[in-house]
């Protein structure tokens, strides 16, 4: 009797481990896996009150020596050069323009990391979840890129984004620089979203589009609110499999302890009341090649290898500045997603969503303004952009929408 039950438990255990497990614990066990790739061992852990969690990760830990061809990589702590005429002060706007405020993270409120480390914000199992897939979990869907010298009405309708932006091309580009103020745009639904950011392109706009992208996004599908944060992205095949958003995947070495990608930006500007901004800065190092970016005065955050790349391993073909929204139609009609403030450019300053002090890096590692900018939208009924020049903002540009009204049906 007692042989018997032995047979039965073993032939239980045995088709217990040959029965594939459901697809719910598969993807149960897929996540967990996922999540233990992306959230490092932390030295100190920090509660933000928007809910989020930054871990103080050693900088030598971090997600971006995951990426095969960086197991060896030695870390620049600091760039080469930076870009001739980085610290020229610019004066603060005075008659026309009034003076805009600098901003902060939400999540420094509670704490600082400690040096040597980088704060990452942590990866929840609900972030996953609501993602269409694991594997495109923080990665943009194919085909989100503005192409102002092809706007091919049927493109604009199977992406579904729509732009404002103003952009250079022609020449080759070394960086940008641009300073943005910061709203918290309303999404109509959770996997729209609404950013403002610059793109630094290279290649073709077909499937070897490399792309370094950097600003300030709404993103409900991504981080589970409707608050504004810094965010960067890349992509070396126009948004197929390589690149992420901020940390989310293996490839942007992150060296400081200051600045959390994809944390809470705080505070925002308020129509008709304070306006607050960032200034935002991308460059090549002419020296190791790799890409950096610096946000402010202060901040050196941290870099692209160079290697990540194939045609901007040697320069950008075009600099972008401006908005982008995603037009989901869900209701059958234009979304009512904003962009930027959510009111045209034509209110101007303290209403309407802004880039002042736009800038290129040049072959000689110099800060100028760009020449020849063109600008660009889909439908300007739905979301517009003007552009201008002005002794105290240099370049600037005014965008933006409300998306559905009267004139966007």
């Amino acid at each position: 009797m007692a042989a018997r039950v032995r047979v039965v438990v073993m032939l239980f255990c045995l088709l217990v481990f040959l029965i594939p497990p459901s697809s719910a614990g598969g993807r149960k066990l897929e996540i967990k896996k996922h999540l233990k790739r992306l959230n490092k061992r932390a030295v100190k852990t920090i509660k933000s009150r928007d809910g989020d969690i930054i871990d103080c990760v050693r900088v030598t830990h971090q997600p971006a020596f995951d990426h095969p061809m960086l197991k060896n990589h030695t870390i620049q702590m600091k760039p080469s050069f930076h870009p001739e005429g980085l610290f020229t002060e610019m004066k603060a706007p005075s008659k026309s323009h009034k003076r805009s405020k600098p901003v902060t993270q939400l999540w420094q409120l509670n704490g600082r990391c400690p040096k040597g480390t980088v704060p990452i914000r942590r990866t929840k199992r609900e972030d996953v979840l609501r993602a269409n897939s694991i594997s495109r979990f923080g990665k943009k869907k194919h085909r989100t890129f503005p192409q102002p010298r092809s706007a091919d009405p049927d493109l604009i309708s199977q992406s579904g984004h729509q732009h404002a932006i103003v952009y250079v091309e022609g020449d080759k580009y070394y960086g940008a620089k641009a300073t943005v103020n910061v709203w918290e745009p309303k999404i109509q639904q959770p996997n729209e979203f609404s950013l403002s950011q610059m793109w630094i392109l290279g290649g073709s706009f077909g499937e070897d589009l490399n792309s370094i992208e950097v600003g300030w996004q709404v993103s409900p599908d991504l981080y589970g609110d409707n608050n504004s944060r810094l965010f960067t992205y890349w992509t070396s095949d126009a948004y197929q499999a390589t690149g992420c958003y901020n940390l989310l995947c293996s490839g942007f070495v992150q060296i400081n302890n200051e600045i959390a990608m994809g944390a809470s930006i705080f505070p925002v500007s308020r129509y008709h009341g304070s306006q607050y901004d960032i200034s935002i800065l991308v460059w090549k190092d002419p020296k190791e090649g790799n890409w950096w970016m610096q946000f402010g005065n202060d901040y050196v955050l941290g870099y692209w290898p160079a290697l990540l790349f194939s045609y901007l391993s040697d320069s950008a073909s075009m600099i972008e500045w401006g908005g982008e929204v995603v037009n989901s139609e869900a209701d059958g009609q234009h979304t009512s997603t904003q962009m930027g403030s959510g009111h045209f450019p034509g209110e101007g300053f303290g209403k309407a969503s802004y880039f002042r002090n736009i800038q290129i890096v040049d072959g000689s590692n110099s800060l100028r303004p760009p020449k020849d900018i063109g600008t660009f939208t889909e439908q300007s009924s739905c979301y517009d952009v003007q552009h201008g020049n002005h002794g105290e903002w240099g370049s600037y540009l005014y965008y933006g929408g409300p998306g559905r009204n009267p004139n966007c049906p």
